[in-house]
């Protein structure tokens, strides 16, 4: 029953005329007054022409009389808080059981087509803290927007050439012996991460001899042999040249092979993965097309550029003089390839907050090129993971690797599920798989509760605390309530029940059964803001009332068979509320714990 769908129909018959949703929106009330539905009364008074106490006391006598759900009704200056009847909680509780799916919509034939890019890693390192941000709100926000009823398409573009890609290529040409991952015993990407940490190092100790031979800084970047030898890679890589393409595709499978087991341990995936070695191309074919249309003008040095100003931003390269594309060319050839791929309606980026005026250049590149969704392109821009010591650097190989965070969280929740004795009876194989589900749900729930637009802080000894605003202790309640599940099974099956509609509810189930409510509300708006976070933290609230509840009323020693049943009825429904909101979030839950 939409209880805001029927006040509209209700204020429409009340004035006479046709009302917008969005002037009749309830939000819940307060908890200092009394009431579960607020109504906001402002927007109606031009319809109402009275001052808000009496459109507020006009509408809340009509809704008295014409809805049997409406119990009471009180007003505070413009706000009517209104109180539902028992009834209403009982009879939205039932249609819930019965609803296979509860929060999550059927993909319609006509329904958007949405890519969703997001990972995008180098493959001169391996994936890190920031990329498992990136990585979690990407797969997080696909799968809300999937929920609500849209096609998605998830992808991701690999880096795969550049100069960094050629300074980890050298470091192992000139220093690495020959070794690979199989005679390290390293991941392929780990592997080579350590060579771009060693040109890094060794560019550093070439700059300080130079520098200590009277050069300045800018002198000795001048005239660094190695950059000069990674600059001349890159013209080989880009002219063909054989030996350079055999050595960039033995490290970059390597690299590839080390990616796809971080991306497991992590359970996201990707319909289509694109590379920029094949997408550059197609960009400067799209770029110098623009110089012949007049889009896009070309310097005496054979630089091509793009004249911005009268946008309000400023002019950018796109083409250098000798040829070679810059990161925006790539981009707008991946987009040309997806849009042939796929037509999409909308393509979203995520991509953090550093990126900004990149985006708002590749925006109206792509819009002035013709591209139709250009215009309407979203760069889901989020903030920075930073770790209580402060940044990391990928080139100082100061960065807390992915693969050492998911192995560190695991045997956190492993030590800590044992230390606290939630483990006792479990098989060694039944610990391994507790631990791993409690070790990344810790991880993804800690960063997915934040703010996605919000700079943040990832303290590993907080997120996989047992209490508050984490992810075991919200999976430790939807075990709890599977346990109480088990229990009843020889009692009754509640899987057709329904209840009746004279059962007295207490405060707690009201508030619990108004929580469930709101959920498809909740992934709407999630799905609208692009936040994980919504979700994430209706979840908490569900979770904390439902342990309030669970402490305050007994469910299986409730000797009265309708109490007992709503309860039941009540506690499974939270429990799937729990799981549909986690899968979002692309957590596990575990049965027992």
């Amino acid at each position: 029953m939409n209880i805001q769908q029927l006040i509209r129909e209700d204020l429409e018959h009340l004035y006479a005329v046709e009302i917008d949703e969005s002037f009749c929106r309830l939000q819940k009330t307060k908890k200092e007054f009394q009431g579960h539905w607020t109504l906001v009364v402002f927007p109606l008074l031009k319809i109402s022409r009275k001052n808000p106490e009496q459109t507020a006391m006009e509408i809340g006598e009509y809704l008295i009389k014409n809805q049997p759900f409406i119990a009471a009704y009180n007003v505070v200056k413009g706000f009517l808080n209104l109180s539902i009847a028992p009834a209403y909680w009982i009879e939205s509780l039932n249609d819930i059981h019965v609803e296979k799916s509860y929060g999550v919509k059927e993909t319609g034939k006509n329904a958007p087509l949405i890519l969703i890019e997001y990972s995008s890693p180098n493959t001169n390192k391996p994936l890190h803290l920031g990329h498992v941000r990136n990585n979690l709100l990407g797969y997080s926000i696909s799968e809300i927007l999937k929920a609500v009823g849209n096609k998605v398409v998830k992808t991701n573009i690999v880096n795969d050439r550049g100069i960094h890609i050629c300074k980890s290529m050298l470091a192992w040409k000139r220093w690495g012996g020959g070794e690979t991952p199989e005679s390290t015993g390293k991941k392929g990407d780990h592997l080579i991460g350590d060579y771009y940490v060693k040109f890094d190092q060794e560019y550093k100790k070439e700059l300080l001899c130079l520098e200590s031979a009277g050069w300045t800084r800018k002198e000795a970047e001048e005239k660094s042999t190695l950059m000069a030898e990674a600059r001349e890679m890159l013209r080989k890589w880009e002219a063909g040249d054989f030996e350079t393409l055999a050595l960039w595709n033995k490290m970059n499978a390597w690299a590839y092979a080390g990616f796809d087991e971080t991306y497991r341990a992590l359970g996201v995936d990707f319909d289509k993965i694109y590379y920029e070695s094949n997408t550059y191309i197609e960009g400067k074919e799209k770029v110098l097309e623009g110089v012949e249309k007049g889009i896009f003008y070309q310097k005496e040095d054979g630089s091509v550029w793009a004249d911005l100003r009268s946008d309000g931003l400023d002019e950018k390269i796109l083409l250098r003089s000798d040829g070679t594309s810059v990161y925006i060319t790539q981009d707008i050839g991946t987009a040309k390839q997806r849009f042939d791929d796929y037509r999409m309606d909308k393509m979203i980026y995520v991509v953090g907050n550093e990126q900004n005026y990149h985006f708002q250049v590749l925006s109206l590149l792509l819009d002035k090129l013709g591209f139709k969704f250009g215009k309407d392109l979203v760069h889901f821009s989020y903030g920075m993971v930073e770790l209580p010591e402060g940044k990391m650097k990928s080139r100082e190989g100061t960065v807390v690797d992915a693969d050492d965070l998911i192995a560190e969280m695991i045997d956190t929740a492993r030590e800590t599920s044992i230390e606290l004795g939630k483990l006792e009876g479990c098989s060694e194989e039944e610990i391994e798989k507790i631990s791993r589900i409690v070790g990344l749900g810790a991880l993804k729930y800690f960063i997915l509760k934040v703010d996605p637009r919000k700079n943040m802080v990832f303290n590993p000894k907080e997120s996989i605390d047992f209490n508050g605003n984490t992810g075991p202790f919200i999976q430790y309640t939807y075990a709890r309530i599977q346990s109480v599940l088990r229990r009843k099974d020889a009692q009754w099956d509640i899987s057709d029940e329904k209840i009746a509609a004279n059962v007295p509810l207490n405060e707690k189930e009201q508030s619990l059964i108004q929580l469930l409510i709101e959920f498809p509300a909740i992934i709407q708006e999630a799905a609208d803001n692009f936040n994980p976070a919504i979700i994430a933290n209706y979840i908490y609230d569900l979770v904390k009332e439902y342990n309030q509840f669970y402490h305050d009323y007994s469910i299986l020693g409730e000797e009265n068979k309708e109490i007992k049943k709503l309860r039941l009825i009540l506690s499974q429904n939270v429990g799937r509320v729990i799981e549909t909101g986690f899968k979002l979030l692309g957590i596990c839950v575990p049965e027992r714990m």
